[in-house]
């Protein structure tokens, strides 16, 4: 009998193997005492912080998308035909007012029937003369700092507005009912609140901003989980050891090690999903530019909510597995760089200079069309910035490596980066990302800028505030030029009647009805505002016909010709007298003046008059406008007038005057922006503290012998901040040359040759600056790495 031939067992192989050995990995990382527990801790808050920045990323998108279908639900403006009047209508007009330079929605309603639809958040209408707000106007007009709100809101409050009816908890807003609201005083007739329109589609600029925005934030990001899941890798040495003495190959000995690694990243992932829960339940209460959410509005698209709990995992394994890939496990130690290899430079500079060349070679975009062009932008602007964490460790063993001599603090630092180079780099890294980011999108922001922020016409220098008084007769228009003059805060005020006269008599050849023109009346100061009319005193009039269109000149000239008569009482549909006739001459002696644009930026052609050549009670339907100067020394002037104009009437109309004024998507993008770099530098700045205290904590034990055998603290502390001082130096000088870099092909994508030089010098200092402060607060812990008990060992 034949015996069968002796078969070698064959070893298990394949996903089970995987699992056993990570499996292994994380109950040695979940029994490694308190030591294992300490390592285990920091990786897991390195990793938190960052998976609590990409959640709150991730949520981004439903925030905005909350807070634009509550503002078009909420719209009086609906696109469809007016409906009749019924049970089942109501009457609508916008009544928002400013108040401390914060908007305060407010809208005034009548319905017309038991059936009249409700405004969202509103359950039912208030009595007549009393309003329903939201919490944070309730709020502030029962405190000391509501008072002059107060006196422009005077009414009784009877509800609450819910959360169906705000952009956000801290917005103010109220619904008044008033019996005065009328179609013919500006209301609108609506079936039903809201809007259907979606808005104008976004800028491919301002997509392009937003997908180099996007990039920029997270990049730090997924670099800082990177290093943060690498903490504590010397620890394990003597745990992979021991394996390999009992017989565990090298590659079970890696997957063991990095299942230790992927313990760290899950408990992060936990720690960072509670942080981000614990956070979204304050969101409300937060107001960061201008912009507060419900806790319901912070929600991550299950999409990128499942990417992240995935990949984090993932990128924990796979930056286990690659660092580990030059580490000799041997069953009498474990020799890390046990042959120190120059870092080779093929590989990362084409990563440096192929994003800008991606960039630069690639086509401009077109501002008309909102394709997928953009899409390219977000790849070259990753190779940039990867290439900035792959360049960085060569730059600082290409440049340590040949320093040399020095005081003792110098030394010990050159040495230390010489023999760990890589870590240093990892610990900056993070800020160098962030730095050429924010370096380049720094740049086609102000590129941008004068594409989406344009200047108004208007001159604050000449009035700060405009008024406008509907029509009225000439009498309560002189009462309400009366009391604004006398608000509390004003400094001075131009009054100009305005009104429309036509010339009378029957029409002329050719013309289907008869001239008009608009005419003002004013005192010599006020007509100043509007023209150029030189010499000027009471009794003078003057036709403001040059520096406008050719046709409205013709247009003034044909109704008030010089020594020739206008009609005063005309009717605007029919250009016949409204009863009997009131004509005006028009002196002989009128002058032609130039029109010059008022404080407002207002062009019109148009004929001038002082009071004493024209009585304006004599006007049909006459209308003001108040040009206001306030003064600066009373801090809520502006409030004051506001709440006198409140007082004349709901018909008032006030205006603040801007010099520039802003694209509303360019605002949103740019407070978003303002927003996540806040969040982010934040979180780098954490990540970096906890970097460099888990680096310190490495070495305590050299720091304690170092102590031991007579080195001076203030020498290894000078250590400390010269190990973080060279890197950070050679990262931000190569953070500058790839931010310029990337934002000189996106400027050349987005058509742009000129930027503005001033914003590039504060963003590195800053990133220095913020390295600074953080290697400040980690000296504590370097003083108690220092202390004798360092010394123990098992």
């Amino acid at each position: 009998m034949t015996r069968p031939p002796h078969r070698r067992p064959v070893p298990p192989h394949g996903p089970a193997v995987w699992f056993r050995d990570l499996g292994m990995g994380l109950r040695f990382a979940a029994a490694g005492g308190r030591e294992g527990w300490t390592r285990t801790l920091l990786t897991a808050v390195g990793v938190g912080l960052g998976v609590l920045l990409l959640l709150g990323a991730a949520s981004v998108p439903t925030l905005m998308e909350g807070r634009h279908e509550r503002a078009m639900a909420r719209q009086l403006l609906n696109g469809e035909e007016p409906p009749s009047a019924s049970a089942r209508t109501v009457l609508a007009a916008g009544s928002d007012t400013t108040f401390r330079d914060e908007r305060v929605f407010g809208t005034r309603v009548r319905p017309e029937g038991p059936d009249a639809p409700l405004p969202p958040g509103v359950t039912a209408y208030p009595r007549p003369g009393t309003m329903v707000v939201s919490p944070a106007l309730r709020s502030l007009l029962a405190s000391p700092g509501g008072a002059l709100l107060r006196e422009r809101l005077p009414y009784v409050i009877t509800g609450t507005i819910g959360d169906a009816g705000l952009l956000g908890p801290k917005e103010l807003a109220y619904y008044l009912t008033s019996d005065a609201l009328t179609v013919d005083n500006g209301a609108f007739r609506l079936a039903r609140f809201g809007a259907d329109d979606p808005g104008p589609p976004m800028s491919p600029m301002l997509l392009m901003l937003i997908i180099i925005a996007c990039v920029v934030l997270l990049m730090p990001v997924a670099v800082f989980i990177a290093t943060a899941i690498r903490f504590g890798g010397d620890r394990r040495d003597r745990r992979l050891a021991a394996l390999r003495l009992v017989g565990a190959d090298v590659a079970t000995t890696r997957r063991i090690a990095a299942g230790e690694a992927l313990f760290g990243a899950l408990c992060g992932l936990v720690l960072g999903t509670a942080l981000f829960l614990v956070c979204r339940t304050f969101a409300g209460s937060v107001t960061l530019w201008d912009i507060n959410a419900f806790p319901s509005d912070v929600t991550p698209l299950p999409a990128l909510a499942a990417l992240i709990a995935v990949a984090v995992p993932l990128a924990a394994l796979a930056v286990a597995l690659f660092t580990l890939r030059g580490v000799a496990i041997e069953p009498l130690g474990v020799v890390r760089g046990r042959t120190v290899r120059r870092r080779r430079l093929w590989w990362r500079l084409p990563l440096l200079v192929g994003g800008p060349a991606i960039l630069l070679l690639g086509g401009r975009l077109d501002p008309r069309q909102s394709g997928s062009d953009v899409y390219p932008v977000a790849v070259g602007a990753v190779l940039t910035l990867c290439g900035v964490t792959a360049l960085l460790p060569w730059a600082i063993e290409a440049v340590v490596g040949r320093l040399g001599g020095g005081p003792v603090a110098w030394q010990l630092a050159v040495r230390r980066l010489q023999l760990s180079g890589g870590g240093a780099a990892r610990a900056v890294s993070g800020i160098c990302v962030a730095v050429a980011g924010a370096l380049a999108l720094q740049l086609l922001v102000s590129a941008l800028q004068s594409d989406f922020v344009r200047r108004t016409g208007q001159d604050s220098s000449r009035a700060q505030m405009s008024v406008s008084l509907p029509e009225s007769t000439t009498a309560g228009l002189r009462r309400g030029i009366a009391r604004l003059a006398g608000t509390e805060g004003i400094r001075g005020t131009h009054a100009l009647i305005e009104a429309n006269v036509t010339r009378p008599g029957p029409l002329r050849k050719g013309e289907d009805f008869p001239p008009g023109a608009p005419l003002t009346v004013g005192d010599c100061a006020s007509l100043r505002e509007v023209a150029d009319t030189g010499p000027c005193r009471d009794g003078d009039v003057f036709l403001a016909v040059h520096g406008g269109p050719a046709s409205d000149a013709g247009a003034v000239r044909a109704a008030a010709r010089p020594g020739g008569q206008v009609l005063l009482n005309a009717d605007g549909d029919t250009g016949k007298p409204i009863g009997a006739p009131r004509l005006w001459t028009v002196p002989e002696r009128t002058r032609e003046v130039a029109a010059r644009r008022d404080p407002t930026g207002d062009l019109s052609l148009r004929v001038l008059a002082t009071p004493g050549v024209l009585d304006a009670t004599r006007l049909q339907d006459p209308y003001a406008r108040v040009l206001i100067r306030t003064d600066p020394a009373v801090p809520d002037a502006e409030e004051h007038v506001r709440n006198t104009a409140a007082a004349l009437g709901p018909e008032v109309f006030v205006s603040t005057v801007h010099d520039t004024e802003s694209d509303a998507q360019y605002a949103s993008v740019h407070t978003g922006l303002l927003l996540g770099s806040t969040v982010t530098m934040a979180l780098v700045a954490a990540g970096l503290l906890v970097t460099t205290v888990e680096q310190l904590r490495e070495r305590r034990r050299l720091l304690s012998v170092l102590v031991a055998f007579g080195t001076r603290r203030s020498t290894l502390a000078w250590s400390v901040l010269w190990q973080t001082a060279v890197p950070v130096a050679l990262g931000l000088a190569l953070a500058v040359a790839a931010g310029l870099g990337l934002g000189s092909g996106l400027l050349r994508m987005a058509g742009k040759a000129d930027y503005d030089w001033a914003g590039v010098w504060p963003l590195p200092l800053a990133g220095g600056l913020l390295v600074l402060l953080v290697t400040l607060l980690t000296l504590p812990s370097l003083w108690r790495l220092m202390r004798p008990d360092g010394l123990r060992t098992e």
